[in-house]
């Protein structure tokens, strides 16, 4: 599976993050996406038949340092961990979201 197998399984979705269930790192990002109201597509590497393949591709991805997390918004690759959390802290994720149309609104968290 080359990049282009990526971007088939990417194509369609607002975000997807490729995860494995054993790290913590997928876990804090899928739930700070979550947390603004988007249902990220999630594929669990160790879970899916073709894990290792997927992993294998998304090492080959320019930028992508380590397999999981790795993110996309708006069929972007965003990155891991470390990109999120950078956009999030710069007020950039939730106008990528919007963006992408995984979420139509964002009040900051008030009801």
């Amino acid at each position: 599976m080359a990049g282009s197998g990526i971007m088939d399984l990417v194509a369609g979705n607002p975000v997807v993050i490729f995860t494995k269930s054993s790290c913590c790192m997928s876990h804090t990002v899928e739930s700070l996406i979550r947390s603004f109201g988007a249902n990220p597509t999630i594929y669990e590497l160790d879970q899916v038949p073709n894990g290792r393949q997927i992993e294998r591709a998304l090492l080959q991805l320019p930028g992508c340092q380590q397999s999981t997390p790795a993110v996309f918004i708006g069929q972007q690759f965003i990155g891991g961990n470390k990109e999120v959390n950078r956009l999030h802290l710069r007020n950039e994720l939730v106008p990528l979201l919007i963006g992408a149309r995984a979420i139509w609104i964002w009040n900051g968290g008030r009801n």
